[in-house]
């Protein structure tokens, strides 16, 4: 150490030192700067700046070299080789190239360190090299331990000061860096200048091609220029690149922190690099990494504070694995918070990965609200048709060998007067209760739906005799929805109907059982309502037939295949005949006259009432309009008739085309009418009145409410309903009513008119009772149009029948 300071001190010339040592720090300070610029680059521009680092190092180690000669003084007159002179820069320049490449290749810090090393070595081929270009009258010998020493203090500075530069841009490293670069010059140099003895040799000359001292001044002159030029323009491109690195990290911050999504980048050893502010809020501070902290730290942190439930190694290798397959994946992680966030990460050249958070829970919670409201009703919130459908369907799948499935349809009886006399308000209250109570009558595992209006369904699945069991919960449900409800001050009381059909013997596809569950409900309504029935196969055929008959009644509608005929009603105190009742059948090409009761059912549930009706009422019309006598004529209107708001305009209509005194016209309606809407009913009822029409309330004493109705409306005529009639002579009650209906009707002023009059004894009590009017068997069957003016030239009628 001794002998170095000598040699710096006494040997050589200070201020040429000084310079030297400027030279030097300006140089290695440039030649960092550049080596980060072509670290930032992208490959193409790479090899520039290499170039250009690789010029400016070996200049300055080259200058550096050359100036501390001439600093130098062997005491005897030398020169400079001009071969070995430029040789010397050759070496400085490419050896410091290839450790600066080797050192940029995949930036890894253990390539930064061997690239520091091989410039070392190309400061030392450099040194020794310029050593051999110097001619003298003499020779030089080399003590070995500092030149071992010299190579050694190069390698260790230079691997340093690459491996400090490598790992970031900051002015503290590149500081360091450049210092280190410099030592690496100056120990190489002044070192191995220790070791360095001068004997003189007279014998020798100094070649008279070698540069003097004074030449390789401006020689030295020129490449220190050079390097100042190159420190200048270092100096701008660098301060340039900073500002448009700064420029672009404000914009990428920017960007960051407005994004909508969380942002976490990766390097390959699944580090995290970069991530922004709203990654952090998302996943909550226990869950979000910290720079530099690896995936795998994190997740072993969150599985001993209890939030990660997994193995941490063998999640975070799976990760691992699809990054570097380049394989991009998406995965949902549940945050402590309780919120849903999914991850997208994408691979990166290179290694490391880029991985995006979206909170989702919001969104999902949307998506399971839609696939609720698109399964369920939204007055019950009972399943849907849709969703009934799906788990009839899974429970037939997943049924074991000894389950049976049976399905009910369900249907409740009179909710639609309930509907229509109360409002909808009060109709929909009474659907959410009757929810409720099948609800609390069905299982775990059975599902109930509703299909819309007061239609219902079950899935009962159970290993118990299907027959039984499905017979225990109709029964139930019958009972339980039987039972009366208090709804807005009103007191309500509803009845169930239900038909079911069950796996193995009414089939195993879910249309199938719907089917046949919907055709026992149409037998439980048909046989009085209130009860269950099982599917039977006979109600197939029944339905079948059904289908058939409607098939054929919408095409005798168009064929014009109905007529009517018209049975007398008579006056008991004249015994002559006052008016015809019209009466509609069906002349079928092939099964001859069908009656009323076979086809005016179907009409009705198919809607087709209403078209055959408004034809009856016509033919009716026109009919009565040539009869000889001006009796009346009666029509009876059904209750669909009465929901069509043209029924008013329908009438006007018939009499108006047929010619008929409005008064000669009478309508017959029955108590069901005016349970659909009382207000309504009511409006129409006084507009018919209103042209001069007779209305009549046919079937009294059947209904509900006949005496409110009387109360309500005043009615031209009462018709006594048939069934009275026929049990006039066996039962007392039948008397009775038959015997308080005439009274009523006396006491209103209004006619009583007793149907189906079959015997001579029936007869003789309604006149004993006082009963105005009679028509029925006992006197004529409804006869054809052309036997009217037959019938009135008669002028009474005479009996012609006994009992049916």
């Amino acid at each position: 150490m001794f002998r170095v300071i000598s040699c710096l001190t006494v040997e050589h010339d200070r201020r040429l030192l000084a310079l030297a040592l400027v030279i030097c720090v300006l140089a290695s300070s440039v030649t960092i700067s550049l080596f980060h610029r072509a670290q930032a680059t992208g490959s193409r521009d790479r090899l520039i700046w290499l170039g250009l680092c690789a010029a400016a190092g070996g200049c300055g180690i080259w200058a550096t070299h050359f100036i501390a000669m001439l600093a130098y003084d062997p005491d005897v007159d030398a020169g400079y080789d001009p071969g070995l002179t430029i040789l010397s820069l050759v070496f400085a320049m490419t050896v410091t190239g290839l450790g600066l490449g080797i050192a940029l290749r995949d930036g890894a810090r253990r390539a930064a360190t061997v690239g520091g090393a091989v410039i070392g070595i190309g400061i030392a081929a450099m040194h020794y090299t310029g050593m051999l270009a110097l001619e003298f009258p003499g020779h030089i010998t080399w003590s070995s331990e500092f030149v071992w020493a010299s190579l050694a203090l190069a390698g260790l500075f230079g691997g340093a000061a690459l491996r400090i530069a490598s790992v970031g841009d900051t002015l503290r490293r590149s500081s360091a860096a450049a210092i280190l670069l410099a030592a690496a010059i100056l120990s190489l140099h002044f070192t191995a200048m220790a070791g360095v003895t001068v004997v003189p040799d007279p014998m020798r000359d100094v070649g008279a091609a070698s540069l003097s001292p004074a030449s390789l001044s401006l020689v030295v002159a020129g490449f220190a220029g050079m390097i100042l030029c190159l420190c200048l323009l270092g100096s701008l491109t660098d301060r340039r690149s900073k500002e448009k690195l700064r420029q672009q990290k404000v914009l990428l911050d920017t960007a960051l922190e407005n994004m909508s999504q969380g942002l976490c980048m990766f390097d390959a050893e699944g580090c995290a690099t970069l991530f922004n502010e709203r990654y952090t809020r998302m996943v909550g501070p226990s869950a979000a990494l910290s720079k530099g902290q690896s995936l795998l730290d994190l997740f072993k942190q969150m599985k001993e504070i209890g939030e990660f439930e997994g193995d941490p190694e063998a999640f975070v290798a799976t990760i691992m694995a699809d990054i570097r397959s380049g394989k991009p994946g998406t995965m949902n992680l549940r945050t402590p918070a309780g919120r849903v966030v999914r991850v997208l990460q994408q691979p990166m050249e290179g290694g490391g990965w880029v991985a995006t958070f979206d909170d989702i829970t919001d969104s999902r919670k949307a998506e399971a609200q839609i696939s609720h409201m698109a399964h369920h009703d939204a007055l019950t919130d009972l399943p849907n048709r849709t969703l009934f459908r799906e788990r009839l369907q899974q429970a037939l799948r997943s049924a074991k060998r000894d389950d049976h499935i049976s399905v009910l349809c369900l249907d409740l009886d009179h909710f639609k007067s309930v509907n229509d006399t109360l409002g909808h308000p009060v109709g929909d209250e009474l659907l959410k209760e009757v929810a409720v109570r099948l609800s609390g009558c069905v299982r775990k595992g059975d599902t109930i739906a509703r299909f819309g209006g007061d239609e219902f369904a079950i899935v009962q699945v159970s290993n118990e005799a299907q027959l039984t069991s499905a017979a225990a919960l109709a029964s139930r449900l019958v009972e339980v929805v039987g039972a009366p409800y208090e709804i807005q001050g009103h007191h309500i009381v509803i009845g169930l109907s239900a038909g079911i059909s069950a796996t193995p013997n009414d089939g195993f596809d879910p249309d199938q059982l719907l089917r046949n569950a919907d055709l026992a409900l149409y037998r439980a309504k048909a046989d009085g309502r209130g009860t269950f029935r099982f599917f039977e196969p006979a109600m197939d055929a029944r339905a079948q037939a059904r289908r058939v008959l409607e098939v054929d009644l919408r095409a005798a509608l168009s064929r014009n295949e109905f007529v009517v005929h018209y049975q007398p009603i008579q006056d008991l105190r004249t015994d002559r005949i006052i008016g015809f009742e019209a009466f509609v059948r069906w002349n079928h090409p092939l099964r001859g006259m069908i009656a009323p009761p076979n086809f005016i059912e179907v009409a009705e549930t198919t809607g087709l009432i209403t078209q055959l009706g408004d034809r009856v009422l016509r033919t009716a019309c026109h009919d009565a309009a040539g009869w000889s006598q001006d009796v009346c004529v009666a029509v009876n209107l059904s209750p669909a008739q009465f929901k069509d708001r043209n029924l008013v305009s329908s009438v006007i209509s018939a009499l108006a085309d047929s010619g008929l005194a409005a008064n000669r016209l009478e309508l017959e309606i029955t108590e069901s009418v005016l349970l659909q809407s009382s207000d309504v009913t009511l409006a129409t009822l006084h507009r018919l009145r209103a042209l001069g029409v007779r209305i009549s309330m046919d079937d009294f004493g059947t209904g509900h409410s006949s005496l409110s109705f009387l109360r309500c409306f005043s009615f031209d005529k009462i018709k006594i309903d048939g069934s009275f009639v026929r049990e006039l002579a066996t039962r007392q009650n039948s008397m009775a009513i038959v015997r308080a209906v005439a009274g009523l009707g006396k006491s209103l002023g209004i006619s009583t008119t007793a149907e189906g009059v079959e015997s001579k004894e029936q007869l003789a009590l309604l006149r004993q009772e006082g009963c105005t009017e009679v028509q029925g068997y006992l006197f004529s069957p409804p006869r054809p149009a052309e036997d009217v003016e037959a019938m009135l030239a008669k002028g009474r009628l005479r009996i012609v029948a006994q009992a049916h």
